[in-house]
This record gives structure tokens, sequence and C-alpha cells, in this order.
């Protein structure tokens, strides 16, 4: 269950403002994303879904306003403390963004490894972060002899090795077919409802981001179900934000964005 109001969200951004030499690309955005909620991000190319999700890494710093993870302010912390706090973030990035020398393998255990975790713990929680992706015979592959579909999978799993309680998404299903691309929401909604973890998922398809408010992934038939079933009347907490030109536009919860009769909104539910 989501924390009622009293508590302090996972994620806050607090009339956040950053700009690079081309200008002010976001523009005082301010949003709360509250425990075991995804907070879907849709807007055009250039409309700042990726910089707020490296923002909320601590990938990026702001210039101005507070990014508040996990009850702290990581916009203010030093970069020794930025790496311990990115240990609680797990970032799929759209392009997986794998090491093409090392191995599936080295690639998953990238992380323990940097961290000096016992070898033997590095297998056997590499082994069940491949596991739960479905791909533990790749280990020993490179990224270069998988498909698109798999090392978005890979970076699923590198995601998820240090079952961060927080989980960033940057589309994740962009160019891929609609068969693989189930094969991801699919693998998004069962860390989701197995572990429980508040995200941030960037989207330019808004058919993907609904499959998070309408089904769920029951783990006793390991399939995913429509959340009206085996007594689920709702699915966890879903709700969306529209990006326009660096700022918010629309923030809403499914309802809302579906019967917005707003030609800017509109255009992402075709």
């Amino acid at each position: 269950m989501s924390p009622n109001a009293t508590h302090e969200p996972v994620i806050a951004f607090e009339g956040v403002r950053i700009g690079f030499d081309e200008g002010e690309v976001l523009h005082g955005v301010s949003l709360r994303v509250t425990s075991r909620e995804t907070k879907i991000l849709v807007g055009e190319t250039g409309s700042g879904k990726t910089l707020l999700l490296k923002l909320a890494a601590g990938l990026l710093r702001p210039d101005a306003g507070r990014v508040m993870v996990l009850g702290q302010e990581i916009s203010a912390l030093r970069e020794k403390e930025l790496l311990d706090f990115r240990r609680q973030v797990g970032f799929v990035f759209q392009e997986g963004a794998l090491f093409d020398s090392m191995s599936v393998e080295e690639n998953v255990a990238y992380r323990l490894r940097e961290e000096a975790v016992d070898e033997a713990e590095i297998e056997h929680r590499v082994r069940e972060a491949l596991r739960f992706v479905e791909l533990e015979e790749a280990m020993d592959k490179l990224p270069g002899e998988l498909s698109g579909g798999m090392r978005r999978r890979v970076s699923i799993a590198r995601a998820l090795i240090s079952a961060p309680p927080i989980v960033l998404y940057d589309s994740p299903t962009a160019g891929l077919d609609p068969v693989t691309a189930q094969t991801i929401i699919t693998l998004i909604l069962r860390l989701r409802d197995t572990q429980g973890v508040t995200a941030l998922l960037a989207t330019h398809r808004l058919q993907d981001a609904f499959a998070m408010v309408h089904y769920r992934f029951d783990p006793e038939s390991g399939r995913v179900v429509p959340v009206a079933q085996n007594g689920a009347s709702s699915g966890p907490s879903t709700s969306f934000v529209v990006l326009r030109d660096g700022a918010i536009y629309f923030e809403g919860d499914f309802r809302a964005i579906s019967d917005s009769a707003d030609p800017y909104v509109q255009k992402f539910l075709l």
C-alpha cells in the first residue's frame, strides 16, 4: 500500500530547473512518487523525460530546486555519498547501455564486483537475476550476440542485482517489436508485483503504460492477469505525467488521462 499523505514521498522533485548550452530544459518541475507507485512520464522527444530519470538517479544535479529520494536531498550529496546512494536505484537505459567487451555475466555482476562482494555470492545473485529475466543460459554470451529484446532483459537483470527499492526505466520498449515489447512489460509487472519496487517509467507508448494499470503479475500462476482476477479489485498505484517543453503539462490517473480531450494529451493516446 502507498503511504498516506503525511508520509514522505519516495521520490520528489521540487521546483527543479536545469539547462545546458542551448538554454534551460526543465522549467520548475515539481512532482511526487509514493511508495510502490509507478509514475509514467510521457512527452515528445526533448520534453525532459530522460533528464528527470537522470536527476532521480543522481547522475545530474539541478541548477535550481531540490531532488529528494528516499528521504535524502540527493542534489546536495557529495560524490562519495552519491555512489552509496546509487546502490539503491536500478536504471534501465533505452539501449541497454551494456559493456560490449564483457559477457552477460560480467555486465550483470559489474556493480557487485565494484563493491567487492564475495565471488560465490556474486555467482548466486547473477544467476538469480538472469533466471528472473529468463536468460540464465546466455551468461557467457557477449551483448553483440543478443537480440535487442535480450539486451533489454539483461539491462533489467543488471538493474535489479542489488534488489533496489527504486527502478527507473528509460523507454524500455522503444524500438522493439510488439511481442518482444510485451515480454519486457511482463518483466516490469513481475518486478513491481513480486518485489514492490517504486518506479519512474518514461515512454512514448501509452499502450504499454496502460498495462501497468490493467494487469498484474500473479506469482501463483506465473502469468500476467487482469487486475480484477483472483480477488484483486485494482492494481498498484499508477499515475501519469505529460511533459511539454520542459514543464508538466498534465498530471493524473488513468481515468483522467483517458478522458482528457486536450489535443496534446490526445496525441499520446492514439
